[in-house]
């Protein structure tokens, strides 16, 4: 699901053979035949893409692996019922610190986003905290309850240095 994609990130799913159908923000891609579903990033506030929510909302009933980077952090977590809210600032830099949660993984990610999920709104029976930032503690991502479903805020194909999330790529596959 195009939300304004960064063509790096086809690139990586291109790079690891997968065949892509592109589809735009609000059509409706419950009808397609899919093997996963990735919801892109894309600029603006996620409160306005209330017909991918309601489409989100049902696709996570099916079980189908769903992977969504940035904006489809977001709009995932909004389908899961959680509210997003806009940050002050943002996080617009490519040396952003990420910490795994329960691990002492830590990540130095690319981000350019506004808006962030209020983990406090999160079902915990249905989704939990996956990633936090080190420098504000806002979320970075998410796991999903019995699901093949997990999200970042970051991006991993974002190439300002070392590639070490570029793993999320290949852990969608998998899931696949």
């Amino acid at each position: 699901v195009d939300c304004g994609v960064k063509h790096n990130i086809l690139r990586c799913f291109v790079d690891r053979g997968v065949e892509l159908i592109r589809v735009p923000w609000d059509y409706d891609f419950l009808s397609l035949d899919y093997d996963g579903l990735f919801i892109s990033n894309g600029p603006g506030n996620p409160e306005f893409c209330q017909k991918t929510v309601d489409n989100l909302r049902i696709a996570m009933q099916q079980d189908k692996p769903i992977f969504g980077i940035c904006m489809g952090n977001q709009l995932m977590a909004r389908a899961a019922g959680a509210t997003t809210y806009k940050l002050k600032y943002g996080h617009r830099s490519h040396n952003q610190p990420v910490r795994m949660i329960g691990t002492n993984r830590c990540f130095i990610t690319s981000q350019n986003h506004g808006y962030a999920v209020d983990t406090e709104t999160l079902d915990p029976k249905v989704c939990v905290p996956a990633f936090t930032n080190v420098n504000d503690g806002t979320n970075e991502g998410l796991k999903y309850v019995g699901k093949n479903i997990f999200t970042v805020q970051f991006h991993p194909e974002a190439c300002p240095g070392p590639q070490d999330s570029g793993y999320l790529f290949d852990r969608f596959l998998k899931m696949m």
